[in-house]
């Protein structure tokens, strides 16, 4: 369901576009190197086994598709895919020189060009807050992956625990966008990115949107880093 806050696609593929040479830079900066441990854990969450077809989608420059790889083996098969083409520049690249060998394609999630039942499991990381329709998103995604699959989705959210949450919030408010802008020269993208984080559903606000989609027979979620982010978890009908 889209409404008058949803992001504009458009705005967003260019806000990309734009910090995509430095986007990994500025992640590892950020996190400390923790979003590469979420992805990890989203793998290990997603019950993914060897030989698995898995769908990633707004794959950025490709590190959960690589994660996702390192799991199915040689004879498993993993697409990524984004919406903004500067976004996967880097991501073969990366995959080749891990020795994995990954496809990579653009493509919106809110209308993905694959057939009905066609992947094992299907994910999105740090993506499906920058989509227009995320209900949209989630049943195209569930459409794409077989009856008894999995939808796997990692997402910032809001810490609420004493102490912590009012640490990370002044953090994510006020300083993660400047040392953001330092690193890739758009502070306002990560102004962004912080004020979206901010106020995208999360916990069971969440999983709401995923029931609203009517294309998962059961859904839960992970907290990671005591709310920092979120993995959830989509069996799809």
């Amino acid at each position: 369901m889209q409404t008058k806050h949803s992001p504009n696609p458009e705005i967003i593929r260019s806000m990309f576009s734009k910090v995509a040479a430095n986007y990994d830079k500025g992640n590892n900066v950020l996190s400390m190197g923790v979003h590469h441990l979420w992805r990890k854990t989203l793998v290990k969450y997603s019950g993914v086994q060897a030989g698995a077809k898995v769908l990633d989608c707004a794959t950025g420059t490709g590190d959960l598709a690589i994660e996702f790889k390192k799991q199915v083996g040689a004879i498993g098969t993993v697409v990524g895919t984004d919406f903004c083409a500067e976004m996967l520049i880097p991501a073969p690249g990366k995959a080749k020189e891990r020795g994995l060998d990954i496809t990579f394609e653009q493509a919106d999630v809110t209308q993905l060009q694959y057939a009905d039942n066609t992947f094992d499991v299907c994910s999105i990381s740090f993506g499906i807050r920058n989509v227009g329709d995320p209900v949209k998103a989630l049943k195209e995604m569930a459409r794409v992956t077989k009856p008894g699959g999995t939808v796997m989705v990692l997402e910032f959210g809001q810490v609420t625990i004493p102490v912590f949450g009012p640490l990370y919030n002044f953090y994510s408010m006020h300083i993660l966008p400047k040392i953001g802008g330092m690193v890739t020269g758009q502070k306002d993208a990560y102004e962004y990115l912080q004020k979206s984080s901010a106020a995208f559903p999360c916990k069971q606000g969440f999983l709401d949107l995923m029931k609203e989609s009517g294309a998962y027979s059961h859904m839960e979620y992970k907290t990671l880093t005591g709310g920092i982010a979120y993995i959830y978890k989509g069996t799809v009908k």
